[in-house]
């Protein structure tokens, strides 16, 4: 879309918000609203060049006149590249999925229970730099180890105002490798291991339309570390989408009802993020292949314990502060994801 289309739907955005009929239909009005101050600082800094453009023009022409002119169109014309590069960055495509939460899945991989002790980790770190910038963070499902890690954790993750989690945090997905010296070591010697994470945008009802048909919904009763039963009742509910064979569990709620609504809203970001890849992969073969910090099969990053060291593999980022990383202190490190990202973009619309 263009600038010229973007003021128009602007314009009609406006008139839209305008008309105390459409605030009738709530979602109808948060999702103008949404795009509406998406426009704004577009819209903004594109008037704002109008302007300066035309003060410039101005003081040229009362230049000839008066000298002091001559100094404010040299001022105003140093304003105008600035403006025009911040037009630019505001007008590179966005991500549809940025304004979304997210449902993240951490899963313990090689290295056993010190993998799952990793895991448990890299789940403070998340919850913790979410409580930073003030989001909610919500357990929907785990599997607990016997020492205290995670075989396996969902969490959903909510914004409260209008820039999405994805946003920040679409980059987490891949394989995490972890370099320190076990709980469970006791020769002291440094062992590698690693945790995976799923990074999905959560999906809306209206995002993702499930048949029910298409389901095959299984009860059971949960089970804690070890195997141990922790409910007299089938409480756990397995479903299974048919068409696709994603299947997903849940045993966290005492309820069944509870269990079986947490499992169909992992589902329906599962089933989003399927569909969005399989466009995405569609899309790949018309154009130039997507940056590399959006390759969610290769090992992401990796958290070396004696040297206090973070390293990701994706951009070059390397910082001596493990410890603030793991206590919440992520933003440099997702920074640096996002403004390889943005300069792909721009790279790829000069």
């Amino acid at each position: 879309m263009n600038l010229d289309e973007l003021l128009k739907e602007y314009a009609e955005l406006e008139n839209q918000l305008a008309d105390p009929a459409v605030h009738a239909d709530q979602a109808k009005a948060r999702t103008l609203g949404k795009r509406y101050r998406h426009l704004t600082p577009i819209v903004g800094t594109y008037r704002e060049l109008q302007t300066v453009r035309e003060d410039r023009d101005a003081a040229k022409e009362l230049a000839a006149e008066d000298e002091a002119f001559a100094t404010e169109a040299e001022e105003l014309s140093a304003r105008l590249p600035v403006l025009e590069e911040k037009l630019r960055h505001l007008l590179i495509p966005r991500d549809p999925n940025d304004d979304k939460d997210i449902i993240m899945e951490i899963k313990a991989g090689e290295g056993g229970e010190e993998s799952a002790l990793f895991a448990g980790d890299l789940l403070r770190m998340y919850l913790r730099y979410a409580e930073r910038l003030g989001w909610k963070t919500e357990v929907i499902e785990s599997q607990h180890s016997d020492l205290g890690g995670y075989k396996d954790v969902t969490v959903a993750i909510k914004a409260k105002g209008d820039e999405g989690v994805w946003s920040r945090l679409k980059f987490e997905g891949g394989v995490h490798r972890v370099q320190r010296v076990p709980a469970t070591e006791s020769q002291g010697r440094i062992h590698t291991s690693a945790a995976g994470v799923l990074v999905y945008p959560e999906a809306e009802e209206v995002d993702v339309q499930i048949d029910p048909n298409d389901l095959r919904i299984d009860v059971y009763r949960s089970s804690g570390p070890g195997g141990q039963s922790v409910n007299t009742t089938d409480s756990a509910v397995r479903i299974t989408h048919l068409p696709t064979g994603v299947v997903v569990s849940c045993q966290n709620e005492k309820s069944q009802l509870q269990n079986k609504e947490s499992a169909l809203r992992i589902l329906r970001a599962r089933l989003l993020s399927i569909a969005q890849e399989q466009a995405e992969a569609a899309a790949q073969a018309e154009r130039k292949s997507q940056v590399r910090t959006v390759d969610r099969s290769e090992r992401v990053r990796t958290y070396n314990f004696p040297e206090n060291r973070i390293s990701d593999h994706r951009v070059g980022f390397k910082a001596y502060n493990l410890d603030q990383v793991l206590d919440g202190e992520l933003t440099a490190v997702t920074q640096a994801l996002i403004d390889a990202e943005m300069a792909e973009k721009l790279a790829q619309h000069s």
